[in-house]
């Protein structure tokens, strides 16, 4: 599911920043001049189609282009406005210089005024999905350069020509409002929303920040009802340091829905608080940020019924196969964080969780069950039930807590530290930077680590863990799946773009803190169920993933299709007014 999730956000591969305005007009009206030198070098007629028929009307829709979107409140740069001239300047020189003239002498007027009329469906396309939707508000910006240029082409080849032009504009008018409206049709069948809104949406969240997708999502959401339990460890004249497991995804991408779900929940708990992964896929991102404060309030609603208790067991390894186990058991509270290491690591659905806690809940009251998510090859599918790595999740926590639940326990200390590192989302790590969570019982110290982050580099966990285990006894890394580090493609680790070599000062900076923290504490737990809690909905953002790659799989044989039968009625439109 993973691999199909991560094709929505690799849209983003279509995007790029635009260049600036002065560069795009410079090399149109070096085009449109270059046309006219090389027409006064030949002695063709006429002399002047470069500067009356490409740079004045190029300038004229670059002047006029973002004023006339912005009229209908939506936006767009002056530097994209320039690009969009100078390509569809590049397009019209193309089919207007087609070497097909040199067999058929005298078509020039026709193949400038088709030009004018792909200029025109060209720039439609363009600005319904980069500014506005609504076609309707979209045809006069879009018309602005090939009417103006149908003017010169009037002057230069005669009024039969205006007629031909508008035709042709007509035609392929036609032609890519039809276009537009195929590709409208497939999330409107299955999801009753907008394509063209939803693109719209996209390069504003990915150009702007804006949170217009978070819209859509909720037309597509649903409520769920989930478990989130939280470790409170209670220290005598220092903060508590809570350690909490959501069982929704900090996703899409970017800040969308739950992107920041980590920090925000850190933040808004206060003292120190780990976020840790549990068990979800991107069927429960969050539509909203808004949905967070619902998380938030369950579980604070239950912090005054926690338990306490003054004793810890050690933490204990163990391994079913491919998947592996650190648990560690505090009065009637069991923490497992799991790994799959060297084996890939991906998100862990929903229900194989909630079977582990059950199972768990035979023999404490409050299990938390985290998925460390640190070891990344490729973007891959979720772990689903019923299948065999599945089985072995299950099969090991089921070993853990009957081990656990025999380990002889004794009074502990607990320490917590917060490291900031110098690397910012594009490199992996998110706000949080490095946290850790030092325990010490029975003269054995563990050491959770969390990296604001989306999994690890396959091998990176092996080569950080190492050195941690320098300094303690047994050690976890985990990431938090952040998704604000995701907004290009659904890969970017821990260790894809930092070398663990520049990592490990402030993993071991981050360890050492939390060691020099250890107080004598106490631990308990509170199992909060967040209610009305509206996510994507279960195979929603599979089945839209699906459709839209569905889709761009075909736009461009479409396109090709319908300019093509375009080309064909105007060269019959052409063969009829002469």
């Amino acid at each position: 599911m993973a691999a199909v999730e991560s094709k929505v956000e690799g849209l983003s591969k279509y995007m790029f920043t635009a260049p600036s305005w002065q560069r795009s007009l410079i090399i149109m009206i070096f085009l449109g001049v270059a046309v006219d030198v090389v027409s006064l070098y030949r002695g063709s007629d006429p002399t002047c189609l470069g500067t009356l028929g490409y740079i004045i009307p190029g300038l004229i829709a670059f002047i006029f282009t973002k004023p006339l979107v912005e009229v209908f409140g939506k936006k767009i740069t002056w530097n994209r406005s320039a690009l969009l001239v100078l390509a569809t300047t590049v397009f019209s020189l193309i089919i207007t210089l087609f070497p097909i003239q040199l067999i058929f002498p005298g078509i020039l007027p026709l193949l400038f005024a088709i030009s004018l009329g792909f200029v025109f469906g060209v720039r439609l396309v363009v600005l319904v999905a980069i500014a506005d939707y609504r076609m309707s508000r979209m045809i006069l910006p879009a018309i602005v350069q090939s009417a103006f240029a149908a003017v010169a082409g009037t002057y230069f080849f005669g009024t039969y020509f205006g007629y031909l032009a508008i035709l042709i504009h007509f035609l392929f008018g036609a032609g890519f409002i039809f276009f537009l409206w195929l590709v409208e049709r497939p999330l409107k069948k299955v999801f009753h929303i907008s394509t063209l809104n939803f693109i719209n949406a996209f390069i504003a969240h990915n150009t702007d920040g804006s949170r217009a997708l978070e819209d859509f999502f909720r037309k597509i959401g649903e409520e769920v009802f989930v478990p989130q339990v939280t470790l409170f460890f209670r220290r005598e004249g220092k903060k508590t340091i809570k350690f909490t497991v959501p069982n929704v995804h900090p996703g899409p991408m970017g800040e969308i829905g739950g992107g920041n779900l980590p920090k925000i929940i850190h933040n808004s708990l206060g003292g120190e608080t780990l976020v840790a992964h549990g068990c979800a896929t991107h069927d429960f991102n969050l539509i909203s940020e808004n949905e967070i404060p619902k998380i938030i309030s369950a579980i604070q609603a239950t912090e005054d019924s926690v338990v306490y208790c003054d004793t810890a067991g050690p933490a204990v390894r163990y391994r079913y196969e491919t998947v592996e186990v650190l648990a560690q058991p505090f009065g009637n509270v069991l923490l497992m964080v799991s790994t799959r290491s060297p084996e890939k690591t991906e998100d862990v659905d929903y229900p194989i969780g909630l079977s582990i806690m059950y199972e768990g809940q035979k023999r404490f009251e409050h299990v938390a069950f985290v998925d460390a998510h640190n070891c990344m090859v490729e973007v891959t599918s979720a772990v689903m039930p019923a299948t065999k790595t599945a089985h072995e999740y299950m099969k090991v926590c089921n070993i853990a807590s009957v081990g656990a639940r025999v380990e002889a326990q004794a009074q502990f200390e607990a320490g917590a530290s917060h490291v900031t590192v110098p690397f910012d989302r594009s490199l992996g790590f998110g706000d949080l930077g490095i946290q850790a969570l030092a325990v010490r019982t029975g003269g054995k110290t563990t050491a959770y680590v969390i990296f604001d982050g989306n999994n690890m580099q396959e091998g990176v966990r092996e080569i950080i863990r190492e050195e941690v285990l320098k300094t303690v006894d047994d050690c976890e890394l985990m990431t938090t799946d952040t998704h604000v580090v995701n907004t290009v493609s659904g890969r970017n680790p821990i260790g894809l773009r930092v070398p663990p070599e520049e990592i490990i000062p402030y993993v071991k900076e981050a360890v050492a803190k939390a060691v020099e923290d250890l107080t004598p504490s106490e631990c308990g737990a509170t199992t909060a169920w967040c209610e009305h809690i509206v996510v994507f909905g279960s195979h929603r953002i599979s089945q839209l993933a699906s459709t839209v790659n569905t889709l761009m799989t075909f736009i461009a044989p479409m396109a090709f299709a319908i300019i093509l039968l375009a080309f064909i009625f105007t060269i019959l439109a052409y063969m009829y007014l002469i």
